[in-house]
């Protein structure tokens, strides 16, 4: 009985790991490096005031089921949980305001809603009604966020709505951002209707072609949406950490992957390599394979950012926290971008704080520091963003004392971002990558940068490595050799997630 086909997959973050669980359910063994001490790429977890807190991704998006069908597969579904009562809000013209109802990524669809939210000026407000009168204005291709929806309902619109909370994912700036892949909701509208208002208000009314799904908007796990990559690495039996991808080699059947890890030089013969990793890396892998693709993944660029975590006694705030947090857009002289109100966001997180910590009242909160372009801030110690941070929180919430506990989490080049033309630049990525039978990408520099978008990029990339692999007439040609001598097979590593 012939060997099952191999695929190494370069990447042990959610993408590579869920890739490697859809191969392994379609008879594909599989072997995943990762460069990191342990895997998750930007989902994971450790404890604040000895509660596992998120700090990479906290949510999913729950109106995309591919992320809560993988947590029901994985049975995890006595874990899912979704945020309690309360909304997020926005630090806006001195003081924090509620987003207004009827809006669609921060573009409004109920004028009344934007007047009463106070988070334009009066001016701004008028500019904004003016999207309600003027005629169409034409969009044939990809082109900026700020360009055409500033073109509709001014700057205050784009830097007070939108680009906070497209800075909530890609902390990007919306005059780079393309509109086609960072607002694929409102980019339809963009050529099909006249008035961008209106289109939004019958989208969110659900008498749109594709209207917004009711339900919950988030959801997470119990113990934190890191939960997910210990449940994908528990199911993974050759998953190599701490191990670094030299080079890629084209054999005239299958591939040659180089490694370099703790235990000296490899070479892992395999059948097929998905690429999972962030593009930078690839671009590097992919050099003397295909420089197409690797001259336009170095296209891509990366903002990096930092995630403050505080536990503090509740009695440090004047006002009890209400509703999930608030984000600030760029102009309101704050460092920090946003802040979350973990413990009032996820009721569990509350209720372990109280068991874990009997009688001390506290609250945890996270602020997110960093835009794309302005990584300068960065350079400042963890105890210099602790401090700024929490100047920041003072100054809105009126917090005062020390907290009980702070961790600094820093994202270096963590988030992709999406400018004009990168559908079609990643449409050259995947047309090039295709000329090599057995060679994959997947992963959030690609289809999307939130958890379902990954899952489902990286199931797809799985399926058609699968179909090919799979195949009647496909022969296996997998073998491991240390150094100089050869060895019956790949080595199985055991994970403890």
């Amino acid at each position: 009985m012939p060997e099952a086909p191999h695929v190494v997959v370069i990447g042990g973050g959610v993408s590579g790991l869920t890739a490697a669980h859809r191969l392994n359910g379609r008879g594909v063994a599989t072997t995943v490096i990762e460069a990191a001490d342990a895997p998750g790429g930007k989902l994971r977890a450790s404890p604040v005031a000895g509660v596992s807190v998120d700090a990479g991704a906290e949510a999913v998006l729950a109106r995309r089921p591919e992320a809560l069908d993988l947590f029901a597969e994985l049975g995890l579904d006595e874990q899912v949980v979704h945020p309690g009562p309360g909304a997020a809000a926005i630090y806006s013209r001195g003081r924090v305001r509620s987003l207004p109802k009827g809006q669609l990524m921060g573009v409004p669809g109920d004028l009344r809603a934007l007047a009463r939210s106070g988070v334009l000026s009066p001016a701004g407000t008028l500019r904004a009604a003016l999207d309600l009168v003027w005629p169409r204005t034409p969009v044939r291709s990809d082109v900026p966020v700020a360009a055409y929806v500033g073109t509709r309902m001014g700057h205050q619109v784009v830097e007070r709505l939108v680009e906070p909370l497209l800075g909530g994912v890609y902390a990007g700036r919306a005059d780079e951002l393309s509109l086609d892949s960072t607002l694929p909701q409102i980019a339809p509208m963009a050529r099909r209707d006249r008035s961008l208002m209106s289109a939004v208000h019958t989208s969110l009314s659900g008498r749109g072609e594709a209207p917004t799904k009711a339900g919950p908007v988030f959801a997470s796990l119990r113990g934190g949406v890191a939960s997910l990559v210990e449940a994908l690495a528990a199911r993974q039996k050759d998953l190599r950490t701490g191990t670094r991808v030299q080079a890629l080699e084209r054999l005239p059947e299958g591939w040659r992957v180089r490694l370099e890890g703790a235990e000296g030089a490899e070479a892992l013969d395999c059948d097929a390599v998905l690429l999972a990793c962030p593009a930078p890396e690839a671009a590097r892998l992919l050099d003397s394979t295909e420089p197409d693709a690797a001259r336009e993944l170095r296209g891509i660029e990366y903002a990096s950012m930092a995630l403050v975590t505080f536990a503090l006694p509740a009695s440090a705030f004047p006002q009890p926290l209400t509703g999930t947090g608030f984000l600030v857009p760029a102009g309101e002289g704050l460092t920090i971008k946003a802040a979350t109100f973990s413990s009032n966001k996820w009721p569990w997180l509350a209720e372990e704080l109280d068991r874990v910590n009997p009688g001390e009242d506290l609250v945890v909160l996270r602020c997110s520091i960093g835009r794309f372009g302005e990584e300068g801030v960065l350079r400042r110690s963890d105890g210099e963003l602790t401090e700024t941070a929490l100047a920041d929180l003072a100054h809105v919430t009126g917090v005062r004392g020390a907290p009980v506990e702070t961790r600094v989490t820093r994202w270096a080049d963590g988030l992709p971002q999406y400018a004009v033309g990168h559908a079609a630049r990643v449409e050259r990525v995947r047309s090039a990558v295709g000329r090599h039978p057995g060679l994959g990408v997947c992963g959030a520099a690609y289809g999307g940068v939130g958890i379902p978008a990954c899952v489902a990029d990286a199931t797809d990339a799985a399926g058609r490595l699968a179909d090919t692999l799979t195949a009647p007439s496909h022969t296996d040609h997998c073998h491991t050799d240390r150094g100089d001598q050869s060895a019956d097979g790949p080595n199985q590593q055991g994970v403890n997630p």
